[in-house]
């Protein structure tokens, strides 16, 4: 049963702008944090940003500034906004969503910045 779904991701050129969506089912919405990770090969999975079901927003370090996460409650679908992207932040982007030791994460999509 796939209860996360990624889409968005594609094909950006250097400075560009990419939003990413991850569709949840109505439970997990309401009671689980979602957050968004990535992962390069041979790299461990990156955190970048969770959104509690509050709609308080939590972001690593190095991802403050450029990336906005955000929740839509009518459509059950948190997402991430991407500004100024790099080519080092070409990855496969993941969504999870988590409650205490309860995780799910989805199929990811890859994010490829490139001229």
């Amino acid at each position: 049963q796939v209860q996360l779904v990624e889409s968005g991701g594609g094909l950006v050129q250097p400075g560009g702008s990419l939003t990413l969506s991850c569709a949840a089912s109505r439970r997990l919405f309401s009671l689980y944090a979602m957050g968004w990770y990535r992962q390069v090969p041979g790299k461990q999975r990156e955190w970048i940003a969770s959104i509690r079901p509050s709609g308080h927003p939590e972001y690593a370090d190095s991802m403050k500034g450029r990336f906005t996460i955000s929740r839509d409650t009518t459509k059950t679908t948190v997402s991430l906004q991407m500004n100024s992207l790099k080519s080092e932040d070409t990855a496969v982007y993941y969504c999870n969503a988590q409650r205490g030791d309860n995780i799910i994460w989805g199929q990811g999509t890859q994010v490829t910045v490139s001229a």
